[in-house]
Order: C-alpha cells, then sequence, then structure tokens
C-alpha cells in the first residue's frame, strides 16, 4: 500500500512539472492593434490589424528591407472625403525595397517621397498645388499654411486620388503607438535606407529660416475644378505659406538641409514639429520609389540663401518659387484630386 502511494505521489508530481514546462513553453501572439510599441522595427515584422485593416509586412534579409503593404493606417485617422480633401482612402498594393547598409553620396538630392513610416505609409512631404502669376512667377504652396485647405487630419495627411494615405509631416497617432516612453522614436525608413525618427523634446532643431527678400509677382492665382482664389503677391514678405518662403541656413540648427544628423556614430533622419517637418532631400544613395522627382529633374530654388531651401543651390530671392517661372519639377508628383 505504501509503494502504491509513493507511486501515485510521484506521478502527480511528474503531471505538475510537464504542465508547467508547456506552459513556459507556449508561444504568445501579439496584437498588434494593443501592443505595436513591442515590435523591434530594426528586424522582420508584421502589422496586422483587425481594426483598421493594416497589412504591413517587414522581412529582412542580408542586403535589403523588403516592406509589402496595403498602406492603410494603423491608427485613428480623420474624416475622409471632406471640404478639403475629395477622396476616400483604399488599400493599395505596394512593395518598398531599402538597402540594410545605406550609403552616404556625400550630396544631397531632392525626393518626391523621402520615405516610408513603420505602418506602410510614405511620407510626402510636399504638394503640387501652386500660384501661378501671369508675370511669371509660380508658388508653391506648402501643406500647412491658411490659404488653402488640403483636408489635413490629426496626423497630418490627407488622402490622393488613387486612395492613398500619407503624412505631410508628423503621425501624431502613429507616435503615440509607438512610444515606449523614450525621447527618440523610430517612425520609418528613408528611401536610401537610413532610419527616420521623431524627438518628443525636440532636442534636434532644423536649419530653415524665412526668407528676407520681398516675394514678386502680380495678378497670381490659384486654381482648381470649382474654385479659384487670387493673392496679391509682390512685395510682400515670406510668412511659410510657400516653399520659396525658406531658407537653408547653415548651423542655425542641428540638422542638416535633408534634416538629417549624426546619432552614436549613425547618420539619420528626423521628423520635426517645425519646417521642413519631413526632409525634402536625401543624402544616401537611392532611387526614387514609383518614379518621378528620383532619377528626374530637381526643383531650382527660389526665395533666400543658401539654395532657397533647396539642396544643392538654386535661384536666390523670393520671384518664382520652386521651380521658377518656368519649374522643371515633375507635375504628376503629387495631386489630391480637384487640386488638392
Amino acid at each position: 500500500m505504501k509503494a502504491l502511494k509513493n507511486y501515485f505521489l510521484l506521478s502527480l508530481s511528474i503531471l505538475y512539472i510537464s504542465c508547467g514546462s508547456s506552459s513556459k513553453k507556449k508561444k504568445i501572439s501579439v496584437d498588434s492593434d494593443a501592443n505595436i510599441s513591442n515590435i523591434d522595427f530594426t528586424k522582420s515584422y508584421d502589422i496586422s490589424s483587425k481594426k483598421y485593416g493594416t497589412e504591413t509586412h517587414m522581412v529582412v534579409n542580408d542586403s535589403t528591407r523588403i516592406l509589402k503593404t496595403n498602406s492603410l493606417p494603423n491608427h485613428e485617422i480623420g474624416v475622409f472625403p471632406n471640404p478639403g480633401n475629395p477622396n476616400s482612402i483604399k488599400a493599395q498594393d505596394i512593395t518598398y525595397t531599402f538597402p540594410l547598409v545605406p550609403k552616404l553620396t556625400g550630396k544631397s538630392r531632392w525626393a518626391r517621397q523621402p520615405g516610408v513610416a513603420v505602418n506602410g505609409i510614405k511620407f510626402e512631404p510636399e504638394t503640387a498645388e501652386r500660384f501661378v502669376c501671369e508675370t511669371g512667377e509660380v508658388y508653391r504652396i506648402e501643406a500647412f499654411q491658411d490659404i488653402v485647405d488640403f483636408g489635413l487630419d490629426e496626423n497630418n495627411a490627407h488622402v490622393q486620388p488613387t486612395g492613398a494615405y500619407h503624412y505631410h509631416g508628423v503621425p501624431t497617432e502613429l507616435i503615440k503607438e509607438l512610444d515606449k516612453g523614450e525621447d527618440l522614436i523610430l517612425v520609418g525608413y528613408a528611401t536610401d535606407g537610413f532610419a527616420i525618427y521623431y524627438s518628443k523634446s525636440g532636442k534636434y532643431k532644423p536649419s530653415y529660416k524665412l526668407g528676407v527678400t520681398p516675394r514678386t509677382g502680380e495678378v497670381c492665382e490659384y486654381k482648381k475644378p470649382g474654385f479659384t482664389t487670387e493673392k496679391e503677391i509682390n512685395n510682400t514678405n515670406p510668412d511659410g505659406t510657400f516653399v520659396s518662403d525658406w531658407s537653408y541656413v547653415k548651423n542655425s540648427g542641428d540638422l542638416d538641409e535633408c534634416n538629417g544628423i549624426e546619432i552614436d556614430g549613425e547618420y539619420t533622419y528626423l521628423l520635426t514639429d517645425e519646417y521642413p517637418y519631413v526632409g525634402r532631400c536625401l543624402k544616401g544613395e537611392f532611387v526614387e520609389h514609383h518614379g518621378g522627382g528620383g532619377s528626374g529633374p530637381r526643383p531650382r530654388g527660389g526665395g533666400g540663401s543658401e539654395g532657397g531651401g533647396r539642396p544643392e543651390g538654386g535661384r536666390p530671392g523670393g520671384p518664382g518659387g520652386p521651380g521658377g517661372p518656368n519649374g522643371d519639377r515633375p507635375e504628376e508628383e503629387h495631386s489630391h484630386g480637384g487640386g488638392q
């Protein structure tokens, strides 16, 4: 009887140990909707959100990062269509490839689409909208200004006619999702492969200043289907409404002309709450995604010293805006339908 009792106790012990070890080895599934901040975005990862329909998958191999995405954001967004943006968000089918070991070229080069966020949403900081003057000047309109409503939501984003949701500035809700409590947050990757960060404290300051040279241009108007507005531009002072209002002033801040800096021995780009918000150029080797801008003509400057807000110089002074009266920038680069 005693032997039987000991056997019974031994059996219970084995069963207990077995159940305990099985529990420890059980795979823990991560809900991307709730725990995106737990993802290591320097390695392969998946974001699948049932709530928002997001499907973004990163695969890292020996030489590249390959990001496949339907470009649906994994966070709260504004209402689309809206009075300033007539487009509805639609799923995309896009694959981005980034070099795993990016290489600096020593030069800066304008990029229509400088990078992509970790959730698969692209950054396109500039717009294709413009004021055209009868005297020949062309002024590219910034996304953030008080003249034209582009229908931006709380994430500084809106929608293109293709249905592609995209960021013009700091993606507020995504930053909240990624926040682990540290100052620097990895937000995405630039087209040249370098990382894109956001500093919650605003530690790294851009080096752009408003120009001082008065603008030129008479009888200037902005048109979109069903809407036309005129603006008195001649002899007005730069106030940030146009791309050409801004000038890169070397060493006036912490960041270079592409909003980049070396941190702990690694070159990286910063999203900032101040202009240019998202860098408009890249300093590494890259091929522009989806064509346009990367291998094509770069817009000329205009609007101040140090290249008129443009990398690699440009026409100083106020007239013409980016591209000047006969600018060579691709017209299809960023349209929102209905002129926005």
